[in-house]
């Protein structure tokens, strides 16, 4: 099974801590929705052997397209692939896009999920995010779409400066109190070049507080699990039977390609990703060629790789596969390296599978960094 992924690179605003690949001009949408159209027709070749089982539209944001817009999209791909009787088909969406009369025209296309990006139920926060979208637009738009959706996700992010632990357990009791059956969560990161590193640069807003950010974690694990959510992935919770099978096949190691400009993909062997440029990609695409770098993966990128992901994830590392995949040298090395985390109790071994505890997830990132083979073959 593999996916599709299609990136939207057009947004109303800046969020100030986003540095994705997006433009707040939409002067090109129409020209660039006609180029994502042809760029899934190219390379339908790519997946001549496999079935699609899953169709992403990020961004972005991706609700900013027109409904026919994504149907045109979502038709391009069922008419050029082998896609199963029933795909996960997701739309990243913002709440100032999700009237009522556009949540029930999106329910009745093939489109069965929805990732809603609320970040915060309060208003002091969106603003400093520069969301382009307010509280009230937030829950109105999750008590209309729990009409006519059963499969939505909804972003939370935490860590945000002067955030108690009370106003963080606000913000999830609220999300609770729409039956949601998955949450994405996120620790606020500030990443160059954006507004936020700008702004804490300049003392408009403080450095952000990594123990703060780790108590938010620990308090967002203990409350949704404690209400049946599985935490099946670092930033995922879900509901059994809700789990993101995009994001999943990703954490697994699974086929997808990447649609429009930055879109990543990979095929089990190398990657590839779209050049980040709105015009160089509409350019390409016009002249019938792929705007794409790619990148042969050794046999110790891909073991980092199985790492980074497995650790992130409830199925962690399989002690077996690292043996029989990369080899004994891989082996010995990750059991080495692994010893001081059993040892401090930030990882563990059951039933051959190496996985982080439950003090060790917050910091399951450095840590497979440490496991990381850094020579190269």
């Amino acid at each position: 099974m593999s996916g599709i992924y299609i990136h939207i690179p057009f947004c109303k605003q800046a969020c100030h801590y986003c540095d994705f690949h997006f433009s707040t001009s939409l002067k090109k949408k129409e020209e660039m929705v006609l180029a994502l159209v042809k760029e899934i027709q190219l390379r339908k070749e790519e997946f001549k052997d496999e079935m699609v089982e899953t169709i992403y539209f990020g961004g972005g944001t991706p609700s900013i397209l027109e409904v026919s817009e994504l149907k045109l999209l979502i038709d391009t791909v069922f008419a050029n692939y082998k896609v199963i009787e029933n795909p996960e088909i997701t739309v990243e969406a913002n709440p100032d896009d999700l009237t009522e009369e556009r949540i029930i025209t999106l329910s009745n296309n093939r489109i069965n999920r929805l990732s809603i990006g609320i970040q915060s139920f309060f208003e002091d926060d969106l603003i400093l995010m520069n969301r382009a979208h307010n509280v009230e637009e937030a829950k109105n738009c999750l008590e209309l779409a729990t009409k006519y959706f059963d499969n939505i996700t909804i972003d939370l992010i935490y860590g945000m400066p002067h955030m108690s632990n009370e106003k963080w357990l606000q913000n999830i009791e609220t999300a609770l109190s729409y039956n949601i059956p998955h949450v994405s969560s996120y620790a606020l990161t500030v990443e160059p070049k954006t507004a936020l590193h700008n702004f804490i640069q300049k003392g408009v807003i403080p450095q952000l507080d990594d123990e703060l950010a780790q108590e938010h974690f620990h308090l967002l694990v203990d409350t949704l699990e404690d209400k049946g959510f599985i935490h099946y992935e670092l930033s995922n919770f879900g509901k059994e039977g809700y789990f993101s099978k995009n994001n999943s096949s990703y954490w697994l190691g699974k086929k997808y390609i990447g649609i429009g400009p930055s879109a990543h993909s990979y095929d089990g062997e190398k990657r590839g990703w779209n050049v980040s440029n709105n015009s160089l990609y509409l350019k390409s695409i016009q002249e019938n060629k792929l705007p794409m770098e790619t990148e042969a993966l050794t046999v110790t990128d891909r073991y980092n790789e199985y790492i980074m992901t497995g650790l992130r994830t409830i199925w962690g590392v399989s002690l077996e596969r690292i043996e029989n995949e990369f080899g004994s040298k891989y082996l010995d090395y990750l059991n080495q390296q692994a010893a001081k985390y059993i040892e401090d109790h930030l990882l563990y071994v059951d039933d051959n599978i190496l996985r982080t505890t439950k003090s060790g997830k917050f910091l399951g990132d450095g840590i497979a960094s440490d496991l990381f083979l850094l020579n190269l073959e």
